[in-house]
């Protein structure tokens, strides 16, 4: 198979009321668990790299794991980037292959952003590559994107839908209470906010910083419009958690393939969870 565009994807997550898990990958190891796990359940999934992800794996690299797990498993998957800015670096990933682009314009003003945004949308057009955008901002650290929580924004339902209109975006990153990385106390969602987004944005809602946030807040989200929920800081807690418990009862420990197993094994229960609880299980065989 083939490295795909996340637009078909979310349209079918938005017509079927469930909602394409997007895992943020850091490794050779997190891509196997994802694509293996999708495979086995049937289920959609979107594979996020951030800027620092790409520049750790090798973007070459991380794009020709990704296609043979593709072709492997044959199964259709998206390589997303995830929280990227520089134009020039999205332009070259996807003339090198890449078909879904996040392009964060958040930290500008709202005109700015429409006009950074617009010139991402016409270029990936060319190469039928989806466009997500942000309108406000989490707050919280993922990777190398770090927010102050005194410049996070609610995303205004009004302004998103003009941002919507006049930018031609195949999908909108809504903030409305989430953060990235670990919450120090339960997230308080603005779900009246998301229903008046949901009424004046036709397109598919996509909600980040979904680690920790409860299960029944999720699913109220994804009938609330949301078709994408990532997934990072979850996959890093339970993967590390368990390199270390191992270490702790192998102290003499060195061989990679023998600690990392037991990582990968804890990522994979995450990556179960995360597809039942976005409904994605078996949603492949509906294509």
């Amino acid at each position: 198979m083939y490295l795909i565009s996340s637009r078909e994807m979310l349209k079918r997550a938005q017509q079927g009321g469930y909602a394409v898990p997007a895992f943020n990958i850091h490794n050779l190891e997190t891509v196997q668990v994802v694509v293996e796990t999708a495979s086995e359940m049937g289920s959609p999934v979107i594979l996020a790299g951030t800027p620092g992800t790409y520049e750790y794996a090798g973007t070459d690299y991380l794009i020709s794991i990704c296609k043979e797990a593709a072709h492997k498993h044959a199964i259709p998957l998206v390589l997303h980037l995830d929280h990227h800015e520089a134009l020039p670096d999205i332009r070259s990933k996807v003339e090198h292959g890449i078909r879904s682009v996040m392009i964060d314009g958040s930290h500008y003003a709202f005109e700015q952003n429409i006009e950074v945004v617009k010139s991402v949308v016409a270029f990936c057009n060319r190469f039928d590559a989806s466009v997500e955008a942000e309108l406000g901002r989490l707050g919280g650290q993922e990777d190398d994107l770090i927010v102050d929580s005194a410049d996070s924004l609610m995303t205004d339902p009004a302004s998103a839908a003009e941002f919507v209109r006049r930018t031609g975006i195949d999908s909108l990153a809504v903030a409305i209470g989430t953060a990235h990385g670990l919450y120090k106390a339960e997230p308080h969602l603005d779900f009246d906010r998301l229903e008046k987004i949901q009424s004046v944005v036709d397109i598919p809602l996509v909600l980040h910083g979904a680690s920790g946030v409860p299960d029944d807040m999720v699913r109220r989200a994804i009938a609330l419009g949301v078709c994408k929920v990532n997934v990072a800081t979850e996959l890093k807690i339970a993967f590390s958690n368990a390199v270390k418990t191992h270490f702790s009862e192998h102290p003499d420990a060195n061989d990679p393939r023998k600690y990392i197993t037991p990582g990968k094994a804890a990522m994979k229960r995450v990556v179960m969870d995360k597809i039942r609880l976005c409904g994605s299980e078996g949603q492949l065989s509906s294509r």
